[in-house]
Parts: C-alpha cells; structure tokens; sequence
C-alpha cells in the first residue's frame, strides 16, 4: 500500500499490521528520521540488538532466503523485531533485487518482525516501490524535501522542544534556507536553539548569524541570477549547490516564492504604493544586500511574465515528484527557461 504523506507521521506512529515498509525519495535525513521513528514505536529504542538488526540490503544478493531468516527470527526476551535493510538502490541491478527478494517473500511470509528497507531517489515507478505498494502486507513511503508549510512545522517543533519560539520573519528567514534534508534542517535549527540559550525568541538577525550563511548567499546568488537573466551565473551556483547536496526540490521553492514576492509587490504598486513602500509591506523585508536587484526585477518583469515563472516552477516541482525523470535536470531545466525570459525582458526596458 502507499502511505501519502499526511499520513506518513500517524502510520509510523501506529502502524498497519504490514510485514515490511519502504522508505525512500531524495531527502535521505527524513528517510532516516522516519526509519528511526519506525524502529522505536515497535522495538522500543534504537540500541537493543536482540529487537534491531541492521543490514546492507546487498546482504540479499547473494543470498536472498536471508530475508526470511531474519524475519522469522525470535528476539531474546519477548517482543517485535525490526530488521532495517539499507541502501536497497546502492547499484543499479541491486534495486531490482530486493525487489524479487521481497515479492517472494509477500507470497510466502514467514514470521513476525518488520522488515525496514531504505532507497533514495528511485522514482515512483521503480520495481521495488511497486512490489511494496501492489502488497497488502507492506507500504511504502516517499521522503521529499520539506515544502514551506511542513518545514516551518519543522522549525515551530524543533524549536519548542528546547523551550524558544522565532518571530514571523525569522521562521519565513528559516524556511527559504533549509529543506534539502530533515537530519541537516533539524541540525541547524537545534544549533540556533542553542545560540540563544534555550529561552526566549529568535529573530531573523539571529537566524541570519548561525544558520549556514554560505548556503544562504549560495541561494540568493541562484535566484537572482535567474531573475537577471544571467545564465552563466544560474549554471555556475545551480552546479556547486547540486555538488553540496542541495535539494532541488528546495531550490523550486525557493524561486517560485521570490517571484510570489514580485506579485505582492506589483499587485500593491496597482494599487497605488510606490516601490518602495511595497517592498516595506513584505514580510519577511528584503534582505538589504539584494535590495537594488530585487527593485530591478520589479521594474523589469511585468505581471504576466511573472505568473509564466511561477507556472513554470510549480509545473518543475509535479515533474520531480511524480515522474521518473532526474529532479536535477528537471529543476535546470526550468531555471534556464525562466532566465531566458528574464534576459528579455531586460532587453525590453
């Protein structure tokens, strides 16, 4: 069966009575969260070795009747066992593999222990997915980047169980800069936590002082550079992000929500603000470094283009979620196209 992702946090809570689950999709730091989540809510802890056991899903290349050993396999003790399969994707034949392994076991299930297994980016159409949805007995997970409302649900948990809250602006701050993967989010947010004490509320100049700077510029340079039609630029950051394991899932929604600021702000210069009393209306402002581009993009993008680039990211971010095509060529793809838009229309003014 294939558990949506509103559903993902109360079925590891209190799962079916399946025999096996998958999780798997580009942000390897939830597909290890949830796994974890999964592990403790039926073994209890993490660090029992008579109810977790742990192994390279290659285990079951070369000897696939593993599976049911460990599945029949009684805990020392009493209680469920959790056997976690890893890294089912780690070559391009061992995906399908697991797959066969698990096909046949669903036929012929032995035992009571819960199988964990975990894969990244493997599409919705992979063998192994399929065997785990088309089965009554398992289920299956995809683990995409956090988008801005689930992060800052994220960010809102993370920082309340260590007793701070953050101001609107920080929080909005927060969401445009992280996502890629819920392990780094989680990192940062809990570092921040800790800069400010464990009381009180952080603003977007604390967020701005502990929270991956680098990456942060990384991003604006991106998102910028496509507004300005610069292409050279948009390949050079789009490369070394992809190359520091950004998500372009993050990326997308990161750009779809800059040109969603350029909306507001044309819709209120309609009625009749200037630009710069629009621009003071955002929330969260605009950041003071990239100001001038930002009245530059206003100026040169007209509403129609506009809605053309949020058309295009929104129809990038179905794309990568919902096809077997790589979501890194996906989301070049739609940067490129944007830009090339931007390009004409600063030739236009």
């Amino acid at each position: 069966m294939k558990i949506t992702a509103n559903r993902a946090d109360s079925f590891l809570a209190k799962p079916d009575k399946v025999k096996a689950v998958l999780l798997f999709g580009p942000d390897g730091g939830l597909v290890r969260e949830r796994m974890n989540a999964l592990t403790k809510t039926i073994a209890g802890s993490l660090d029992d070795p008579f109810r977790v056991a742990e192994y390279s899903a290659s285990v079951l290349r070369d000897d696939p009747g593993r599976l049911g050993d460990e599945a029949a396999s009684l805990s020392f003790g009493g209680g469920q066992r959790v056997v976690r399969w890893r890294d089912a994707d780690s070559d391009a034949r061992l995906e399908t593999t697991v797959a066969n392994a698990f096909e046949a076991f669903f036929e012929n299930p032995v035992g009571d222990a819960l199988s964990i297994v975990t894969a990244g980016d493997i599409g919705a159409r992979a063998k192994l997915v399929q065997v785990f949805e088309a089965s009554d007995m398992a289920a299956s997970i995809a683990c995409y980047a956090d988008d801005a409302r689930t992060l800052e649900g994220v960010i809102r948990e993370t920082l309340k169980s260590h007793g701070v809250s953050a101001t609107p602006d920080a929080l909005a701050w927060l969401a445009d800069r992280l996502g890629g993967d819920r392990e780094v989010s989680r990192r940062e947010i809990e570092k921040l936590a800790m800069y400010k004490g464990g009381t009180g509320t952080i603003t977007e100049d604390d967020a701005r002082v502990c929270v991956g700077d680098s990456a942060a510029l990384d991003m604006d340079d991106l998102i910028y550079a496509v507004g300005d039609g610069d292409h050279g630029t948009v390949l050079r950051v789009y490369g070394r992000l992809m190359g520091e394991g950004a998500s372009p899932i993050t990326i997308l929604n990161a750009a779809a929500r800059h040109f969603l600021r350029l909306h507001e702000t044309r819709g209120r210069m309609n009625d009749g603000k200037s630009l710069d009393a629009a621009m003071m209306s955002l929330r969260p402002p605009v950041f003071f470094m990239v100001k001038a581009r930002f009245q530059n993009h206003v100026s040169q993008w007209s509403e129609g283009l506009i809605a053309r680039a949020i058309d295009i990211l929104n129809e990038a971010e179905l794309q990568s979620k919902s096809t077997d095509f790589p979501a890194e060529a996906i989301t070049e793809r739609a940067l490129m196209q944007i830009a090339q838009a931007g390009s004409g229309a600063r030739r236009a003014r």
